[in-house]
């Protein structure tokens, strides 16, 4: 069991926007939507479009259904690697060398980047600060969501966990320097839940920043991109020929 706060993807792959050219004006066009979304909701995200790696070309809809509660199952192999992972915290310590330690650390985490994935193979990804309290994150996803009228709720796996204390910060709940979480409808299962799981998850227009962040880290390697130095063809030294060298006579020559 653990919580997938580490930011490399495992089992799925981040198809980003491949750019033939690095367009200026394109650039800027995507630096003002990407401005205008951030001010609209008080902090810049980034969307990505994702795919798992182990889905075949032939999986339809139904393979893309959120896995049922067994598939979350707490198994025994998981017992023993959350047990061996515990090994060292078991070592004796003072409580004020605890709690010195922890302080330390959380004061070196000044950042929390959270990566929502929605059913439809989209990743939002926001930054908090650890500080902040889970419920900001909410605040946010009303704001972006196609249909914010309906409830929905976020989880963490494996096992499969629903957050529900939104009150607790990112760093006490985990989710620093960074955490994957899923967003699911909270729908009785039947006809509104599947009419709710149809089209996308996210508004227009926080759908069209996908790759957008790209477009602008592409310019700015090429602006960056240092000239090529022509190097210039050293004259060579001007060869003496045999013929312009001057005799030199021994010494002891005399005539």
């Amino acid at each position: 069991m653990r919580i997938e706060n580490s930011l490399s993807p495992c089992s799925t792959v981040i198809k980003r926007r491949r750019l033939m050219s690095s367009d200026p004006m394109e650039s800027d066009l995507a630096k003002a939507k990407l401005a205008a979304v951030a001010e609209r909701l008080g902090r810049e995200v980034r969307v990505f479009e994702t795919m798992a790696t182990s889905m075949s070309d032939k999986a339809s809809t139904d393979d893309m259904k959120e896995p049922g509660d067994d598939f979350y199952e707490f198994t025994a192999e998981d017992y023993y690697r959350t047990l061996s992972s515990k090994k060292d915290d078991k070592t004796m310590k003072t409580r004020k060398l605890r709690e010195a330690e922890q302080a330390a650390r959380r004061a070196r985490i000044t950042k929390a980047i959270i990566r929502i994935r929605f059913p439809d193979n989209y990743t939002l990804e926001v930054k908090f600060h650890p500080s902040e309290t889970l419920q900001s994150l909410i605040d946010l996803l009303q704001k972006v969501v196609s249909r914010p009228e309906l409830p929905f709720y976020i989880y963490t796996t494996p096992p499969k966990k629903q957050v529900k204390d939104m009150s607790q910060d990112f760093y006490s709940a985990g989710f620093a320097p960074g955490a994957i979480v899923y967003f699911s409808y909270d729908l009785p299962m039947g006809d509104d839940s599947a009419n709710a799981n149809l089209g996308s998850f996210l508004q227009d227009d926080i759908l069209s920043l996908n790759g957008l962040d790209l477009i602008q880290e592409e310019v700015k390697q090429v602006e960056s991109a240092p000239e090529p130095v022509v190097e210039q063809p050293t004259p060579n030294a001007q060869e003496v020929t045999p013929s312009e060298k001057k005799p030199i006579k021994p010494k002891w020559f005399k005539r």
